[in-house]
């Protein structure tokens, strides 16, 4: 036997998930986590606060000076990042807000990967390069008022006026008409992806907001990503060239496919609100006393922090494993939504249970822990509610179809 000396235990990394990570994993780690401390950190609680976001487009363009739009897209200016440093990024993200965190997605796994996966070239040229870059925002419109996990019911429809008419023939503008709901990004957004009905099946439209009959009055009075600019898309006769459909994303697999990369970002992302969170309570248990000593030396109060710990590194672990096969083409939609079902959720858990730590001070702002939960709030429902994934995961072990 070696008599080499076991490395000394790390109590923020109890599994040495780091020794997985190759230099360059780091390299981008360390850049998103310095960026976030330096630029979110020392303003999201004032921003949750009064509920703005005042300097979006100046974070966008930075974001994009790091490469962390688009980031695992190649080509048109984006980074080509490996699925796994894109992960990391998300985690270290949302560990800052989870809002800034879904600026980032909605951008990237949503809008740009629309345009990318199902654009035509032109699209992609006139749009990701700007997009990578930050210098225009985006958002992607799916859900709609009365339509949320049956997507195929939505209501915004798409016509032909002159021209051909089905996806196989040219020319003629499209005209829309239409609502979309809780769209991130929405009202400060240069270009939308809009998925409509259309005679001819589901079609994904590529909307810049200038075009007349747009509009994205911001949703207010939110309790939950009060640091992310929430609206709702109007489409009233707005008028659109023929080539602004997106010429492969006929059906729902173009926006299903879209988001199953988001939700991959969230897998890792809710990682980092629940990471922020126990760190949080660890540090606070050291230092807080009770009864003559600190109350992390009683055992209920270890027994929640040791808890917390298995929950959050077997997520992290999870949340690499997809990101592996990910980039090795082997991920499923069915292990995405293993990932994103089994992280929210415990990430949900872990902020409640730091917040019993630190007491009365959890609802504090001057502490992280109650604006991730309320922030999770919303992560658990979007790009998938708890039962949705349930569902998926049901059918996917049982071979039977649970929803209708």
């Amino acid at each position: 036997m070696s008599g080499s000396a076991l490395p000394p235990f790390d109590p923020y990394d109890p599994l040495g998930i780091d020794d997985l990570l190759s230099d360059e994993d780091r390299a981008v780690r360390e850049t998103v986590r310095n960026w976030a401390a330096d630029r979110v950190l020392p303003y999201v609680a004032g921003w949750y606060e009064s509920g703005e976001l005042p300097v979006i487009r100046e974070l966008a363009r930075e974001l994009g000076a790091i490469g962390a739009l688009g980031m695992s897209l190649t080509g048109y200016g984006c980074a080509g990042a490996s699925n796994v440093q894109y992960g990391l990024a998300c985690l270290e993200l949302e560990a800052a807000d989870s809002g800034i965190r879904s600026l980032v997605s909605v951008q990237g796994s949503l809008a740009m990967y629309a345009i990318h996966r199902f654009g035509s070239e032109e699209q992609r040229q006139e749009w990701l390069p700007r997009m990578a870059s930050g210098e225009v925002i985006g958002c992607f419109g799916l859900t709609e008022p009365d339509v949320g996990s049956d997507p195929a019911g939505m209501r915004t429809y798409a016509k032909r006026d002159g021209g051909g008419t089905s996806r196989t023939e040219s020319g003629g503008d499209w005209v829309l008409n239409g609502r979309k709901m809780w769209i991130t990004n929405g009202s400060v957004a240069g270009v939308a992806v809009v998925w409509a009905r259309t005679d001819d099946g589901i079609r994904g439209f590529v909307v810049p907001t200038d075009t007349p009959g747009f509009s994205a009055p911001e949703i207010k009075h939110k309790w939950s990503l009060r640091a992310s600019v929430t609206s709702e898309l109007v489409l009233d006769d707005v008028r659109l060239p023929a080539g602004a459909v997106l010429p492969e994303g006929a059906g729902l697999k173009g926006p299903l496919s879209c988001l199953s990369h988001a939700r991959y970002g969230i897998v890792w992302g809710a990682m980092g609100a629940a990471r922020s969170s126990f760190e949080s309570a660890l540090e606070y248990s050291k230092t807080r006393e009770q009864f003559g000593r600190p109350i992390g030396g009683f055992q209920l109060t270890q027994a929640k922090l040791a808890d917390m710990a298995v929950e959050l590194h077997k997520g992290i672990l999870l949340a690499h494993h997809l990101g592996q096969r990910m980039d090795a083409g082997r991920l499923r939609p069915e292990q995405v939504s293993f990932g994103k079902l089994n992280n929210v959720r415990e990430a949900i858990e872990i902020c409640r249970t730091s917040r019993t730590i630190l007491g009365a001070n959890g609802i504090s702002l001057e502490y992280p822990v109650m604006r991730h939960a309320t922030n999770l709030e919303s992560v658990l429902t979007y790009e998938g509610t708890v039962e949705m994934h349930q569902l998926v995961l049901g059918k996917a072990l049982t071979g039977l179809d649970a929803f209708r």
